[in-house]
């Protein structure tokens, strides 16, 4: 099968989640404006992936160019990247557990909803506002916490203050933002879906 630019982009995409994860286990030292170095390599990697994210959709609209492949594939990868930078930040001590596992658990009730809409022959609901929000709080967020050399709400203890405060506030912030989208979006799909559950 010949892969156009845009699934190719996407394929791209989750080629580079394997690199991301094996960084923490490279053994890298050293710091750079007080960020350790796995945390940055692990940051760009992150960054140009979801770059890849918004162009590879671009491209095959501007270019007509959307394929079946493409639909699989794309919503795919950007779960794959997404949970795979959340269970980096858990080992990492960054975030609690309890935050990849609601969304976890939002993205397998939405695919068996889909699965089920498709054999019924069922129109597939288009994502709702919850879930545009979702995955741009879910972006910036994680974008974020790679650079916050502190935990999830650590702040609340009220031993942060200057950059450090103002930076945890934002990622622990904008990510119980994507949570509460991510929360709402499960909760519009099973409310906009529950005639497919009548019999």
């Amino acid at each position: 099968m010949k892969l156009n630019l845009a699934n190719k982009l996407t394929v791209f995409r989750i080629l580079l989640v394997p690199i991301m994860v094996i960084i923490p286990y490279l053994g890298l030292k050293g710091e750079y404006l007080g960020i350790p170095i796995t945390m940055l390599i692990m940051e760009a990697i992150f960054i140009i992936a979801s770059i890849t994210d918004k162009l590879d959709g671009y491209i095959a609209r501007s270019r007509s160019e959307i394929t079946t492949f493409g639909k699989f594939l794309d919503p795919l990868a950007d779960k794959i990247l997404v949970l795979a930078a959340m269970i980096l930040l858990v080992e990492a001590k960054k975030i609690p557990a309890w935050i990849p596992v609601i969304i976890l658990a939002r993205e397998f009730i939405v695919s068996g909803y889909r699965l089920i809409a498709a054999e019924k022959g069922g129109e597939v609901i288009a994502a709702s506002i919850f879930g545009k929000i979702k995955t741009v709080t879910q972006m910036i967020a994680l974008i974020l916490i790679f650079i916050d050399n502190n935990c999830f709400f650590e702040f609340a203890n009220g031993s942060l203050s200057g950059y450090s405060l103002i930076l945890n506030i934002l990622s622990s912030t904008i990510l119980l933002i994507s949570v509460g989208a991510t929360v709402f979006s499960g909760y519009d799909y099973l409310k906009n879906g529950k005639d497919l559950f009548k019999d």
